[in-house]
């Protein structure tokens, strides 16, 4: 008899560890998971962790993710219902605040601020009340955590980092007054707003192309800090620019070119920028007085290439604010947590897939031709066949199926309470002079 429970032991363990590997190899990168199921696995103190695993939990950020536009019609009953349903939170008294553990919260924990954890997830619906109460920082916790931290815009990591530990105690009373302010915004653009379209979240940091009411393209964006905040707009795009020419605005000429040129007289010439006169004749830079009290009378002009300041491709859009969609050489800007770096203009991670897009009715311009004329590095202008509406908005709260509702930071502190603008001072540094700042060549 004992050996038969000892096969049963046995047999139980392999199946444990076969559920581990799958598990773990949909969240690669993150080493850590499974060394720690491995040594859970192995401790002799593992309680009931063998009835606290489940292998599907490690998936549940996917389950956040919907081709749904935010801006969609059919998703106002869904951000209605988040009403609702915060609304009876709040009026059973909100939830706990998470306190730090002893250690990080992360998967393998064992510490009494998880239980806390728990209740927290599961009264927003992230944790299912089956999984139960206890200390133990299982799978189901991680599960919970890495949606929690999808429907908020953080990396999912299921580890409770100062960024998630801060959005996770926002009381629910605050979150549900953020619902109430995007129902608002969200019932502003619930009009036709065209078969084809592009959308600028500025919160989210994201631009999605929608076509038939699905979202055709999602990609992220670098948008305006806060003291050069992105406007919010309706307009149309109009034309497509490869290998733009960057002109440098008058006042970066003043303020930022001249006293590097005094410092450094190889920086036009490095970055590839010319000088023109009124008249289109190219200025030679060292017949220039650099250190003339003044700033000379002329057009500073880069050329295209890669390290033009908007890289291959500009987008244009009407707006009264010299604002432009774009590519960037700094493509690493793309990795970061909070991507409110620019002037204004919008830098467009995978620039190239939204220019094939855009260009989708202009004939003459498929992907294959795009690349090629990138590759000669000659300005070439494109004026799209049809117009297409882009939307540049300001939502940072809303719900695009049942039950999962996405929260950003108000960053540029619209929402009316600073509990919601929590990180958008981090890594931000304010920035004086022109729209086109972001763009000056260094």
């Amino acid at each position: 008899m004992a050996e038969k429970n000892n096969q049963v032991a046995v047999s139980r363990r392999a199946l444990l560890r076969g559920a581990a590997g799958l598990g773990m190899a949909s969240i690669a990168g993150q080493a850590f998971a499974q060394s720690a199921v491995d040594d859970l696995i192995n401790a002799r103190s593992r309680g009931n962790w063998d009835d606290q695993f489940d292998a599907q939990t490690s998936r549940a950020s996917a389950q956040v993710l919907s081709t749904t536009p935010i801006l969609s019609p059919n998703n106002l009953p869904y951000v209605q219902q988040a009403v609702a349903s915060y609304q009876q939170i709040v009026a059973a008294g909100g939830w706990p605040m998470v306190q730090p553990g002893a250690a990080p919260l992360r998967l393998g924990v064992v510490d009494p601020a998880v239980q806390v954890l728990r209740q927290r997830l599961m009264i927003s619906g992230d944790l299912a009340r089956e999984a139960g109460m206890s200390n133990s920082f299982d799978t189901y916790v991680d599960g919970a955590v890495k949606r929690f931290q999808a429907r908020h815009g953080l990396p999912t990591d299921g580890q409770l980092g100062e960024y998630t530990l801060k959005a996770i105690n926002v009381p629910a009373d605050v979150r549900l007054n953020q619902l109430n302010t995007n129902v608002v915004r969200l019932q502003s653009m619930s009009g036709d707003l065209g078969q084809r379209y592009v959308m600028v979240n500025v919160p989210a940091m994201y631009i999605e192309a929608v076509e038939n009411d699905r979202v055709a393209l999602r990609t992220n964006a670098v948008v305006g800090r806060i003291d050069r905040p992105t406007h919010v707009i309706n307009s149309k795009i109009y034309e497509v620019i490869l290998n733009p020419y960057w002109t440098a605005p008058r006042s970066i000429v003043e303020k930022d070119i001249v006293p590097l040129m005094r410092k450094d007289p190889t920086y036009l010439k490095r970055n590839n920028i010319r000088l023109f006169d009124g008249r289109g004749q190219e200025v030679a830079p060292e017949t220039v007085d650099w250190n003339a009290p003044k700033a000379p009378n002329l057009m500073f002009r880069q050329d295209p290439g890669k390290i033009n300041a908007m890289a291959s491709t500009k987008i244009n859009f009407h707006n009264p604010n010299n604002e432009y969609l774009h590519d960037t050489p700094q493509q690493g800007l793309f990795n970061k947590l909070m991507r409110f770096e620019s002037s204004g203009c919008m830098r467009v991670q995978n620039v190239r897939d939204l220019t094939t897009w855009l260009l989708k009715d202009t004939a003459g311009w498929p992907r294959q031709e795009i690349e090629r004329v990138i590759s000669t590095r000659q300005n070439n202008v494109i004026k799209l066949a049809q117009e297409v509406p882009v939307y540049i908005v300001y939502i940072t709260a809303w719900s695009t199926r049942d039950g999962v509702v996405q929260f950003r930071d108000d960053i540029y502190k619209r929402d009316g309470d600073q509990q919601l603008a929590l990180q958008s001072n981090i890594g931000v540094e304010p920035v004086q002079g022109s729209i086109e700042d972001d763009n000056l060549p260094r």
